[in-house]
């Protein structure tokens, strides 16, 4: 198992889970991906899948697994159409009224685990006040350029920020690929219905957890992520959704990002006071250690020290970028995205 500085509680009971899966097309190494929920050390679990329609090749990834497993009971939801903006959203809900079970996982499709997550979780969720956890990842790059990119930034960024903001409030929100829910807590702050018109419903669901009274944590789990081999278009669309999106979620959060970016603060300095360089080699050397103890230390993940500097620059540039403009692209789709964070799509 790996654990985020936490040890698991020992789990007394295996209450039931459902697992989620919303699904649209062929990510990167698909099966092996989906392969590892349904080889979960686990006693008492069934796995829903939702496509959007028949036609989705994913599906076929999906039969092939099933008929392997035919001990682990699994389901395919065909969802069609979604009435509204968030097509994730509109997978999740209607798995969650298919879903027999009320302590939900609900995991994207580029998420690899250990036989142990179902486990580990569900120790965590013996806390009846406990309603919404977070698990961190360690991003895994593709073959690309872009991808490492992307990684070495959620390896050494990601994670310690979500630290520094349990440590300043506490974890009122829920943020990534992998969340863990209890169904009745969900239909208790709205729904879906409540969250369907946000880009970030990950987000909102843990926020309005936290204000109805219930507990949000980062989960001791480690998951993988799996990042697909993303060009650089690709990577610039998916860096403008995160950022703008941020921005939206956590207006002072996203300005007090500046001062986690020491190595594009210290060029700036540099160029305009070069008497001032040994600040700058201090930064710089701050910088370089937190990302080995983030990614090496935390997570486990391997860092390419290379690409540090350069993923910082990037960071920072589309930071800046995050400042303006309203419309992001999803899936080949433009939507515009609204002050308070929720997005509808431009025709």
């Amino acid at each position: 198992m790996h654990y985020l500085g936490a040890t698991a509680p020992a789990l007394k009971a295996a209450v039931p889970v459902s697992i989620l899966k919303p699904l649209a097309g062929l990510d990167r190494e698909l099966e092996s991906n989906l392969r590892t929920f349904f080889e979960q050390d686990y006693p008492s679990f069934e796995i829903l899948f939702a496509v959007r329609d028949a036609e989705d090749p994913a599906l076929a990834v999906v039969e092939k697994l099933r008929a392997e497993y035919p001990q682990v009971p699994s389901r395919v939801v065909i969802a069609g159409e979604p009435p509204y903006p968030n097509s994730k959203v509109f997978k999740l809900d209607l798995m969650m009224r298919a879903a027999a079970n009320d302590l939900l996982v609900m995991s994207d499709s580029d998420i690899r685990v250990e036989p142990h997550l179902l486990r580990s979780v569900a120790a965590e969720f013996q806390d009846p006040k406990l309603a919404v956890a977070t698990c961190p990842y360690r991003a895994m790059p593709g073959p690309t350029f872009w991808s490492s990119l992307e990684t070495t930034g959620m390896n050494t960024d990601f994670i310690s920020g979500i630290l520094v903001a349990r440590m300043i409030e506490g974890m009122r929100f829920a943020v990534g690929p992998t969340i863990v829910a209890r169904r009745s807590v969900i239909q208790e702050i709205g729904g879906f219905d409540r969250l369907k018109d946000f880009l970030a419903e990950d987000f909102v669901m843990g926020k309005f957890a936290a204000d109805a009274g219930y507990g949000v944590i980062l989960s001791s789990y480690v998951i993988e992520h799996h990042i697909g081999s993303t060009d650089l278009r690709h990577n610039a669309a998916h860096r403008l959704r995160w950022v703008r999106s941020t921005r939206r979620s956590r207006p002072a959060g996203y300005v007090g990002q500046l001062f986690t970016m020491p190595l594009p603060l210290a060029l700036i300095l540099w160029m305009a006071a070069p008497a001032w360089w040994p600040l700058c080699v201090g930064a710089i050397a701050i910088r370089m250690g937190a990302a080995w103890i983030m990614s090496r230390r935390v997570l486990k993940a391997n860092l390419n020290w290379a690409v540090v500097p350069i993923e910082d620059l990037m960071a920072f540039v589309f930071w800046v970028a995050g400042f303006f403009g309203n419309t992001i692209v999803w899936r080949d789709r433009k939507y515009r995205l609204l002050a308070d964070g929720r997005f509808e799509l431009l025709k």
